[in-house]
């Protein structure tokens, strides 16, 4: 009882004074959400628990944030109109090198009152329970880190997302800090599936991995050496743990960083069982694109991330830690404007990232990334880099005078971001003139192949009980010629498929790809080509189809809301009313009901007719066999007429309708076919 009373009465106190004061820094308020965190106390003193580096302690913790975007207030603490947050957690000290310095950083996870972890959202960022306290050690311009991450995101590629604010631990304020994510594996960061220690076999061996190049300050065991040409790195188990991980496991994750460093080494880029045929091209482009942009010292060899799904290929990242970077070398001097990383004769990494920049086909992509992402307006161009830096200038100007009052680490901040501007600029044309053409791939030609039918959210029978099972997306070739399919994949995490060598697709025909192809085939008395490793969202997804390169075939994000059609659980599919028109727009889209899929090629559907088209009153359509069902949509989607003609020839009046573009469904024994028609 006495402890908790003198617990409350310092917390009451802190109230009444209103003004705070902590050594030199008077804070009351901040134009950036404030944390407030409290760790119990410890029994054995009376005092609030120091925070350790293991075990995480008990704490309670407040987010103050006006969503408005007015000032935050200490005095708002027990407001709940103000709190983000205000519930309990646990909290431990992280870093290595970074816990010699008296500002700490931090790891903490969320949990309820009765003491369960529990995922939130954290200043808007999705619900989950681990998080980062970053204290932005060695970096004077305290934006290295989230400069970065927020590149990464906007190239496309998950990095952990950032909020700025200002922290007080016990009565103490710490400055100022980056909240941010933990990378793990979760569908709103890295987007793998899981593994267990049941997983030793078949596709579940294959993933979700996530490996690290690192340092072993943490404690945790070296899974395997890879050399170098400077030092060797040793690499770590991030996902399973390395408590967790079983032989089956280490021995298969392994095998693909060596595939990597065999292919690499031999120059291979075949589709077929070249590099491109085990890693992700894009993230690995982007990947050296962020370190080599920001001349990270620790890159490669430390803090470097890989990730790994079922059934998918080797993904670098997500980027991390670039505190050593834009010219600061805390432990030397290693950040120049005017070398490669990989190539540094200190902290290379494996030699595979030498040898991939030497290979013609991946700098090429190399090349055309950079120049793209370099081109004015663009994500890296110099302008745009200058004014997100001035962006986050502005943001952070009056916590960095603080951050100098309480540590005195930024005794000039204006001068760090004028070096900082200094430094990219001369990075960006130095990597510009060294990175070689990328003419032989400015122009690659893509196959024709769509995405036409998605089943993402089948509905359930008494004989078909698992919703799941039934899921598929069908890929059609719209082309005049036979496609190669050798390397193809679908690249975006959440399902993954890859065509092995030689499998073809004849012009005009299509294949369906299911999450079960033996109930597949009960359900809809047709063979899938291949199956997909985990599930289709039922909500909203993102499907990219591209080739053994990364270059995007054919993408579509569908969705469950409106616009879209109502495909969500109900006994229908999406399929696309007519390919030629833009399958990312939700008006290109109907919703079909389930049953026979009517797998007819084009050269089947063409036995259609539908004329005249454009047509101005009555349209007629005639087939080779019976008509069992007629549909019209509008261009939104809309189901404006469905008919049951059951003959070879049928008639529609579109005098009733207004000028524009219609769908046309005919169903016959031979599937259902969609035409465009155009109402004068």
């Amino acid at each position: 009882m006495n402890l908790i009373f003198t617990r409350k009465r310092l917390l009451a106190v802190i109230l009444l004074l209103h003004v705070i004061v902590f050594g030199q820094v008077t804070f009351t308020d901040s134009n950036l959400p404030i944390v407030i965190i409290n760790t119990d106390i410890d029994p054995n003193t009376g005092q609030p628990t120091e925070i350790p580096d293991d075990p995480k302690v008990w704490a309670d913790m407040k987010i103050i944030y006006h969503t408005d975007g007015t000032r935050n207030y200490m005095t708002d603490q027990d407001n709940t109109d103000f709190l983000d947050y205000d519930a309990r957690i646990k909290i431990e000290l992280r870093g290595s090198t970074s816990q010699l310095l008296e500002k700490k950083q931090y790891g903490w996870t969320t949990y309820d009152n009765e003491g369960n972890k529990q995922n939130v959202s954290i200043l808007g960022m999705p619900s989950e329970n681990d998080w980062i306290l970053n204290g932005l050690a060695f970096d004077a311009t305290l934006m290295r880190d989230y400069l970065i991450y927020n590149l990464s995101r906007e190239m496309g590629q998950y990095a952990s997302r950032t909020q700025y604010c200002e922290v007080v631990i016990n009565g103490n304020y710490r400055g100022l800090y980056v909240l941010q994510e933990k990378l793990k594996d979760d569908s709103k960061r890295i987007n793998i599936e899981e593994i267990t220690e049941d997983d030793n076999s078949g596709a579940n061996l294959t993933g979700g991995y996530i490996t690290k190049a690192d340092k072993t300050t943490g404690g945790d065991p070296v899974a395997w050496v890879m050399a170098s040409d400077a030092q060797d790195t040793d690499f770590i188990h991030e996902l399973p743990k390395p408590e967790d991980v079983t032989a089956e496991q280490n021995a298969y994750i392994h095998s693909q960083f060596t595939a990597l460093e065999t292919a690499a080494h031999n120059n291979n880029a075949g589709l077929e069982d070249g590099f491109p045929s085990i890693i992700d091209v894009p993230t690995f482009v982007d990947f050296m694109i962020l370190n080599e942009l920001s001349s990270n010292v620790d890159a490669y060899q430390i803090s470097t991330f890989f990730h790994k799904d079922r059934g998918g290929k080797l993904r670098a990242g997500p980027v991390w830690d670039f505190n050593l970077s834009f010219g600061h070398d805390e432990f030397g001097d290693r950040s120049h404007p005017d070398i490669w990383q990989f190539d540094n004769g200190d902290n290379e990494g494996p030699r595979f990232w030498k040898e991939l920049f030497e290979n013609t086909e991946f700098k090429c992509y190399l090349s055309r990334r950079w120049n793209t992402l370099t081109a004015d307006g663009n994500t890296l161009s110099y302008n745009s880099l200058n004014d997100f830096i001035d962006e986050t200038v502005d943001l952070i100007s009056e916590a960095a005078a603080r951050e100098q009052l309480r540590w005195g680490t930024v005794p000039n901040h204006a001068a760090e971001i004028t070096s900082l501007k200094s430094f990219i600029s001369e990075r960006i044309d130095w990597i510009t003139d060294n990175v070689g053409t990328f003419s032989a791939c400015a122009d690659v030609e893509l196959p024709s192949l769509v995405i036409n039918r998605i089943n993402y959210h089948p509905g359930e029978t008494e004989e078909f009980p698992e919703s799941d099972d039934l899921e598929f997306i069908e890929i059609i070739n719209t082309g005049a010629e036979t496609v190669d399919l050798t390397g193809i994949y679908l690249s975006e995490l959440g399902i993954s498929y890859q065509f092995s060598a030689n499998a073809t697709l004849e012009a005009g025909e299509g294949l369906f790809l299911a999450s079960n192809p033996e109930v597949f085939e009960q359900r809809y008395e047709t063979t899938a080509f291949g199956k997909f490793e985990r599930n289709l969202s039922n909500s909203t997804q993102r499907l990219v189809l591209a080739d053994g390169f990364g270059n995007v075939i054919d993408e579509v994000e569908y969705d469950d809301d409106t616009p879209w059609p109502d495909a969500d659980g109900n006994g229908s599919y999406l399929v696309l009313t007519d390919t030629s028109l833009d399958n990312s727009l939700a008006s290109s889209w109907t919703a079909v009901a389930e049953g026979a899929l009517g797998t007819e090629s084009f050269i089947e559907s063409a036995k259609l007719i539908l004329y005249p088209n454009p047509v101005s009153n009555m349209l007629s359509v005639r087939a080779n066999t019976d008509i069992a069902v007629i549909n019209v949509y509008d261009i939104y989607g809309k189901l404006l007429l469905s008919a049951n003609p059951t003959s070879v020839n049928a008639e529609i009046d579109f005098s009733v309708y207004q000028s524009g573009i219609y769908m046309v469904n005919i169903t016959t024994v031979q599937g259902t076919t969609s035409k465009k028609v155009i109402k004068r």
